[in-house]
């Protein structure tokens, strides 16, 4: 199990990614927000789920909470740093279904309704899949700890 967190939880040092995980988390957990509570002009759960059923994500309530889910808490473990690499994997999968079933039909531009947002947020998550949390994150203290 210790293994496991380890890998998990190491990452590259540098405050490289401290700008990356908090502003896309303060974004990923605000559009969580908006689907899972209504915050922030969204239509909440409900709204979300009818919404995604429309598109033809079924069952649209399942859909909604794992999109509202993942974004939500998602961003806020990126904000934290904490278990950054799986959080962002689980990011990176909710873009990719968000290009695919929404955005990628309008083309690249947001004007449209395009890809393009999506886009940058899923190269964020790659990156720090790749990359891990960083130095100041919580996950860097997680690391020490398992080392001593």
């Amino acid at each position: 199990m210790k293994s496991l967190i380890s890998k998990i939880t190491t990452s590259a040092t540098g405050l490289d990614t401290l700008p990356l995980r908090v502003g896309a988390g303060i974004i990923f957990s605000a559009h969580g927000a908006q689907k899972l509570f209504g915050w922030y002009g969204g239509y909440g759960l409900k709204g979300t789920a009818g919404w995604m059923s429309s598109i033809g994500l079924e069952p649209g309530m399942l859909m909604a909470s794992m999109a509202g889910g993942a974004e939500f808490f998602g961003g806020l473990l990126l904000v934290a740093g904490l278990l950054v690499r799986p959080a962002a994997l689980m990011l990176a999968i909710t873009m990719v279904v968000a290009i695919v079933m929404v955005h990628l039909q309008n083309g690249l531009f947001m004007t449209n309704n395009g890809y393009e947002f999506g886009l940058a947020l899923l190269v964020i998550s790659l990156g720090l899949i790749f990359r891990g949390a960083g130095s100041l994150s919580f996950d860097r203290l997680l690391e020490a700890r398992l080392r001593d």
